[in-house]
């Protein structure tokens, strides 16, 4: 069977495979994207992603660079502050509000809030307008053969590919990985998170806002207004079977079982569309790299959804690859750039998942002493300026 060439194959049509191919292939290089699922990309439709992603300044460069963000800015919500609320008390009210403001680090927005599916339709029609770019919707990752100047790759569909470097961005479960034979190491947290959007009477002001009591975060993340009214969208994480039992619920029940979790912040919360229920681990592998081939977002690394760290870790994998081959571009995807790019990303990702995973570790605390001890630890961190704008920064994607 005669072989297509190409110079890279991105196992992977979500968000991040997306990104990664109008990246590459806004820089020159001949790309074919691969995802057995073709993506949806309207959002009244079956299997509609209702979850939104926030992209921080750096991230936005990126998007920038492949082509992407003048197709998103007139649909981003910004985020100008991120408030933190701590609401462990006896009752359920605010106790402890620190507001960390952009304005003290940066002219620009911490960063830009857009729902999942539409990001699928612009990365999608952007790939469209790259003739170097193949995306395959229907189409999955079989299984490769690697030597030491390439990498032979088979499709679903049986199509064979011959490519200088293979980039899995199949997810937490990615057939890649599995392939070159990485493990990862998983942490189980016994929750998971209902994912929808909500109206309310007050506006949001850009201000994303993090709700804690236990259970996990409560967090509202601003959108552009719903029918006239502030809308945002709300990840809240929950003990799992408290999940699928909110889950359930008729929709003006779950409304005010919101408005109660949210401590009153925006007034009375209304569901808006659908909910949907995504599981909560961490997860990072062993090492992203294997002869000719990279692992980027959540091939590489999970974590749960605070401080939108999620898909900018993503992006900060693929801005450290395309920068690796852009410099040497007649080394793509050979040893000298993989051992660069394990060795320059690898240690930063094991370092941001641990401390993901540490602040989600105190947003689950039950008990009042843990809960009042993290009230205190909030003030005491807001309260000492070089430390909180240190954090600000990191959060930002800082090294």
């Amino acid at each position: 069977m005669d072989r297509l060439e190409t110079d890279i194959v991105i196992a992977g049509g979500g968000v991040a495979g997306l990104a990664c191919a109008a990246a590459f292939g806004s820089a020159g290089f001949n790309v074919i994207c691969v995802d057995p699922a073709p993506p949806v990309t309207d959002k009244a439709l079956e299997g509609a992603d209702h979850r939104t992603t926030a992209f921080f300044q750096g991230s936005r460069r990126f998007l920038d660079e492949a082509g992407i963000w003048s197709r998103l800015e007139a649909h981003a919500a910004a985020l100008q502050v991120m408030r933190i609320v701590d609401a462990g008390g006896e009752i359920a009210e605010p106790r402890v509000v620190k507001d960390f403001d952009a304005a003290d680090i940066s002219d620009l927005p911490f960063g830009w809030n857009l729902p999942n599916w539409l990001l699928r339709r612009e990365m999608v029609a952007r790939l469209a307008e790259l003739p170097n770019v193949d995306f395959r919707a229907g189409t999955g990752f079989a299984h490769m053969v690697t030597r030491t100047g390439e990498a032979l790759v088979t499709l679903t569909d049986g199509t064979a590919v011959r490519a200088k470097l293979v980039i899995g961005a199949d997810g937490r479960n990615s057939a890649v990985r599995q392939a070159v034979g990485i493990d990862a190491k998983t942490t189980r947290y016994g929750q998971k998170a209902v994912v929808f959007a909500v109206t309310h009477p007050h506006t949001h002001n850009n201000v994303s806002t993090e709700v804690h009591r236990s259970g996990g975060p409560f967090t509202l993340v601003p959108l552009p207004d719903h029918d006239g009214k502030p809308c945002s969208a709300v990840v809240w994480m929950e003990h799992g079977p408290e999940t699928l039992r909110l889950a359930a619920l008729d929709a003006e029940t779950f409304s005010a079982e919101a408005t109660e979790r949210s401590a009153g912040v925006y007034g009375p919360l209304a569901l808006v569309g659908q909910r949907q229920v995504w599981p909560i681990i961490s997860q990072v592998a062993d090492r992203i790299t294997a002869e000719r081939t990279a692992l980027v977002a959540e091939a590489a690394h999970v974590v749960p959804p605070i401080g939108a760290q999620g898909l900018n870790m993503s992006v900060g994998d693929m801005s450290y690859l395309l920068d690796l081959a852009k410099a040497r571009p007649e080394g793509l995807g050979d040893a000298k750039m993989l051992a660069d790019y394990e060795r320059r990303r690898h240690p930063e990702i094991v370092l941001r998942v641990r401390g993901v995973d540490a602040l989600n570790r105190a947003s689950i605390a039950g008990g009042q002493v843990l809960r009042d001890a993290r009230a205190k630890g909030l003030e005491t961190l807001y309260g000492f300026e070089p430390l909180r704008k240190t954090l600000m920064q990191l959060g930002l994607g800082a090294r």
